[in-house]
Order: C-alpha cells, then structure tokens, then sequence
C-alpha cells in the first residue's frame, strides 16, 4: 500500500459540532449583552466563512449600523470569541458532541496498518483538544503526526494552507496521502493542495457543490451504495476502509498524470 497517511478535517468531519458551535456563539453573545441570536439558517449561510472570529467579523459587517458602532463591535471579537470557545468545549466536555460513523473505526484500522494521521482545521486549538479528549481520550492526542489549527497559518480554508502544512510536517507528498471533509470550502482546500479527498457532509453542508471529490458519502460507515462525485466515485462499499482509500488514492493520481 502505498497510501502513508490520512488528513482530517475536524469540524462537520470528525463529528457534527456546528449545532454546538451555533448555541456557544449565541450564549457568548446573550452573555455580553448583545442582542444578536443566529438560528440554524443563518449559521448555515455563516458557514461559508472559515473561522469563528471571522465569522463575527462579517456577522458585524452585515448589520445596519454605523461605522463606529461597527468598529465597536469588532473591538469585542476576541472576548466574543474566547467566551464562546469555552462555552464549546463545557458543551463538549458535557457529552453532547459524539464521532460521527466510521470514524473511530478508520483510526483503528489506520493505526494498526502504520498509515499516519493528521488534523487540518480552521478551527483552534482548544476546540480540537476539547473534542478528541472528550470522544477518544487526552491519550489520542498523540495518535496525530501533525495537527495544524487555524491559527497556524496565515490563510483559512478555501485557501491549501492547513493542509499544506500538514504535508510539510508529515514530510510527504500529495499524492502520499488522502484528505476526508465535509464541506466545499473544504474539499477546495483540500485538492489547492493537490490532496484526493473523500466527503462526507452534514445536514449543514449537504447541499453545497462537491465536484471533484473522489467519493462522497453520508458518512464513513455509508453501508449503500456511495453517490457517484467523481471518476474515482463508482464502487459499492459497506464503510470506507483502507483497501478502497488506497484505490481511490491511485485512481485519483493515475488520473491526475493522464490528463496532466
């Protein structure tokens, strides 16, 4: 096998966390007086915008409000947005995130077959440990080569810059590898980088474009057959495993140096 490692996207891909995110951004702003109260629709069309603070930023940006109110407001994001990672990860810690399928299972099996993982995330640092120390344990920590956060690089999700660092420390090529996400901004991200990458996308993305993924499915334990997303996309499998990943792997670059 010539597949050496798999990178992750967190958030949506690891487990569904964005309902969690939504109630901790709007606790944070109840908290600090504000008025602001994003439902499931309009975080949906805020989740175009990689980031959490960013996601304030253009929140902000939006409203019918003067400059220096706005400026106002935008010198609170960083309170904003500490207040709402730690109200997070207390959802967290309280067991109300889980995995999604398949995904403990992928992580077993990549391990005990020597092919590496890695984290590739706009997200930080503290919503990544919150959630892989609630769901597997502080220990699984250290099953990961490389965990790049998005306050690691200067450019977030659609840009290649998370994974592109991924492979910079894993010490790998593109083709060495296989990226799993959720969402469009992701899996652009993802192939910027030069990555095969398989989707599996939530309720909160299910309806965006993922042309050009190598397989989408609903999920990692997908036990139908999966929706045909690309050349690589045609074969019927009961869960993602490493022999089909390794397929789609070749298939992808086989590809890629045809048509090149």
């Amino acid at each position: 096998m010539r597949l050496k490692a798999l990178i992750f996207d967190v958030d949506g891909t690891l487990a569904d966390t964005e309902a969690a995110h939504c109630a901790a951004f709007n606790d944070a702003f109840a908290a600090a007086g504000l008025s602001w109260c994003w439902d499931a629709a309009q975080y949906r069309d805020l989740l175009r915008v990689t980031g959490g603070r960013e996601r304030i930023a253009h929140y902000i940006a939006s409203l019918p409000l003067d400059e220096d109110t706005k400026a106002r407001h935008r010198a609170r994001i960083p309170g904003l947005h500490a207040d709402k990672t730690r109200r997070y990860a207390q959802r967290v810690a309280g067991g109300q995130v889980m995995l999604r399928p398949g995904v403990a299972r992928l992580f077993t099996e990549a391990r005990l077959a020597g092919v590496r993982l890695a984290l590739a995330t706009t997200t930080s640092p503290q919503n990544v440990t919150a959630l892989i120390g609630s769901t597997l344990g502080t220990g699984a920590l250290g099953w990961f080569s490389s965990m790049v956060c998005g306050n690691a690089v200067a450019e977030k999700k659609p840009a290649p810059d998370a994974y592109l660092r991924a492979l910079s420390e894993l010490g790998l090529r593109a083709q060495d590898c296989v990226a799993l996400e959720d969402s469009a901004n992701g899996l652009r991200a993802a192939r910027a980088a030069g990555l095969c990458t398989v989707v599996t996308p939530t309720a909160w993305s299910a309806d965006e474009d993922f042309s050009g993924a190598a397989l989408v499915l609903r999920h990692l334990d997908d036990a139908g057959r999966p929706r045909d997303a690309g050349h690589a996309g045609h074969a019927a499998t009961p869960r993602l495993g490493l022999a089909l990943l390794e397929r789609l792997r070749a298939t992808c670059y086989e590809h890629r140096e045809a048509t090149a």
